[in-house]
């Protein structure tokens, strides 16, 4: 009589060993050349591999680290990294996670930087952003519904999004007064009808079981992750004097007036605005970038776009395209240097935007460790991401108009163009498919259309 073997429970396996930071810093390295898909796609690779393949944490501690990255400003993913890395290699190791995390894509972004300035008149890369640009258009605009699905659950949040693409869009209102508009609303709101407020939220809790971990479920938290006011302070101290330092070095050495300066703090102050993440931060960088300062044009910033979108890493890192084209543009190193002027720009604007991210890491981290309950968002951020869709509306009608009409109104209507991104709306949206595939697409119905 056959006798059937019980099935062996997931919570028996052995946590894998301790994983050396040499292996961990190999991880990160990978993770930098891999992570395309944006926040989403990031977020997914590192669960895939790091709870369910390697087991380095559990489905529940990787979740509530992941609640508190989409609490914070900034790129939720490469904070992401930065937490783990801290959680299981100390200071050292969140650094090296957080930077690798960008560092690739900051080195190619730079290339591919400097071959648009160079080269994009030649009528083969003027043909492939021809096509490139109009999928842009509806990338942007499929980021408005994408938020906007998961955000808008009531009317009164509805309404924050009416009211927000209203001041951008009728008033011009600075992005960041909207931020500080819809936080005010929403600290209201949350005291008044917290029911209504309570529309967002983080991924979720933790369901699954992929067994054991390194760190697991009821693992006691590393001495270095456990609160100290000493740590908080010397955390804060190091980051002051790593931003203080190089911005008064600036200052003292090329003005306050001087590019340089100006693109240090533009993107420190854009680096504490990228609620709801890169999509929301780019209509600030456009007003700033491209309106006030100069360094861009609308096409360029679209061109930017779509290279940011096709490049590993974080949508933000854009940012490294506007402050190469800009460095190169103005020119600040003297007409005999423009690629070191650019590639310097694209350093120095990384730097001021990331800096922030390892600092709420690193200072806020013990902060999370200190309790496992679910981090909710609160109810001013709630408001805050649905003031967002009406921002990001605006910026998918602002590129429409330039893609659609390049010359202005007077220029006459590309239809050639308009069918271009509506095809691309319809692949993403109707079909569902992938923001890289739909842009080689185009791109080479662009090249195509160029020829004939």
């Amino acid at each position: 009589m056959s006798q059937t073997t019980p099935p062996i429970a997931m919570d028996t396996i052995d946590a894998p060993a301790a994983v050396r930071f040499r292996d961990a810093v190999l991880f990160w390295l990978k993770l930098g050349f891999i992570s395309f898909g944006g926040p989403a796609g990031q977020i997914s690779i590192m669960h895939q591999e790091l709870v369910e393949r390697r087991r380095w944490l559990s489905e529940r501690r990787f979740l509530h680290a992941l609640n508190y990255c989409m609490v914070l400003p900034g790129p939720e993913a490469q904070q992401l990294a930065t937490y783990i890395g801290w959680l299981m290699h100390r200071t050292w190791g969140g650094v090296v996670a957080g930077a690798l995390f960008v560092l690739p894509s900051l080195l190619i972004l730079i290339v591919l930087s400097w071959v648009y300035i160079a080269f994009g008149d030649v009528p083969l890369v003027a043909g492939l952003f021809y096509g490139i640009k109009p999928a842009v258009t509806a990338i942007v605009l499929q980021a408005a519904h994408r938020i906007g699905s998961r955000a808008l659950k009531n009317n009164v949040l509805w309404a924050i999004a009416g009211a927000s693409f209203a001041a951008i869009f009728a008033l011009n209102v600075p992005f960041p007064a909207i931020v500080l508009g819809a936080a005010v609303v929403g600290y209201i709101g949350g005291r008044v009808a917290p029911h209504v407020f309570a529309a967002g939220g983080g991924h979720g809790k933790a369901g699954a079981d992929f067994g054991r971990a390194i760190i697991d479920d009821d693992t006691p938290t590393p001495a270095h992750a456990r609160f100290s006011w000493s740590r908080l302070t010397g955390v804060l101290a190091t980051g002051a004097v790593l931003w203080l330092v190089p911005m008064g070095l600036l200052t003292a050495g090329l003005g306050w007036d001087h590019t340089l300066t100006q693109m240090a703090w533009f993107f420190t102050k854009a680096a504490l605005l990228t609620f709801g993440g890169a999509y929301a931060v780019l209509p600030y960088v456009y007003q700033g970038a491209v309106g006030h300062y100069g360094w861009l044009t609308p096409t360029q910033m679209i061109d930017g776009l779509a290279l940011g979108e096709t490049t590993p890493g974080p949508l933000i890192m854009v940012v490294a395209f506007a402050g190469y084209v800009g460095g190169y543009v103005k020119a600040v190193f003297g007409p005999d240097s423009l690629f070191l002027a650019g590639a310097v720009a694209a350093c120095l604007v990384t730097w001021f935007t990331f800096l922030p991210s390892f600092l709420f890491i690193l200072a806020g981290g013990p902060l999370v460790e200190s309790t496992h309950g679910e981090i909710r968002l609160t109810a001013p951020l709630t408001a805050i991401t649905a003031a967002v869709v009406g921002v990001v509306l605006n910026l998918a009608l602002f590129f429409g108009y330039h893609v659609l009409w390049p010359d202005g109104l007077a220029g006459g209507f590309d239809a050639v163009a308009a069918l271009v991104a509506l095809g691309a709306a319809v692949a993403l949206l109707r079909f569902k498919r992938g923001v890289i595939e739909v842009i080689a697409a185009c791109a080479v119905a662009g090249l195509a259309l160029s020829l004939f």
